[in-house]
């Protein structure tokens, strides 16, 4: 049986227009939900003509299928680091760094995996069923592990994962809140590095 030919590698000038296009893309997605952005906003944001767009990805669920997977690897990767034969508090107090960083550094990623779960996930569920439950699952059995040789307050491993994803994505996701509580003497830089620490302390009590 012959085999399928392979996909023509693509040009710099096609890799950097597809990454110009990524970017205004979550720009457009993180403001809007998918259901929200049109193509046209998208080539608005991109600073190029709709059929120029369309050259590069034949639709709006082409450039979202695009990003959401890319996002799924960064968002997995401090989970997947997390090492069973490392120390239970360095490898808890790194993950929760991690994800502060990535609360900080990465806010529209962020927005934008939220307004999808928001509406069901209808474009990720194989992705959340599949590939993130399996990590989970991995990790959650880790964490139960380090809790019954007694290295860990004893708890739901899954819950306790849930509980790291919403108190450090809450700086991404709620940040204009955070900064308007906080005020202007507490609502700097220094916000990640202080709910880090309490986060620490919080979950490895």
């Amino acid at each position: 049986m012959d085999k399928p030919a392979a996909r023509p590698k693509r040009t710099r000038i096609q890799r950097e227009k597809r990454e110009l296009i990524g970017e205004a893309a979550l720009e457009v997605f993180s403001q809007h939900g998918f259901r929200g952005s049109t193509i046209d906003q998208i080539a608005d944001a991109a600073g190029m003509s709709k059929p120029n767009l369309l050259y590069y990805f034949k639709n709006k669920e082409e450039i979202f299928a695009t990003l959401i997977h890319r996002l799924m690897e960064t968002w997995l990767a401090p989970l997947r680091e997390m090492d069973a034969t490392g120390d239970p508090h360095t490898e808890i107090r790194s993950y929760i760094r991690r994800k502060i960083e990535m609360a900080r550094d990465f806010p529209r990623e962020s927005r934008l995996f939220a307004n999808e779960i928001l509406q069901g996930a209808p474009r990720i569920l194989p992705l959340l069923e599949g590939e993130l439950k399996e990590l989970v699952d991995e990790k959650a059995a880790v964490i139960a592990e380090w809790m019954r040789a007694g290295r860990l307050k004893k708890s739901d491993p899954y819950h306790f994962i849930f509980a790291i994803w919403a108190t450090t994505q809450h700086y991404a996701d709620f940040d204009v809140q955070v900064r308007a509580v906080l005020g202007e003497n507490r609502g700097g830089e220094g916000r990640f590095e202080d709910a880090a620490r309490f986060l620490e302390g919080l979950f490895l009590a």
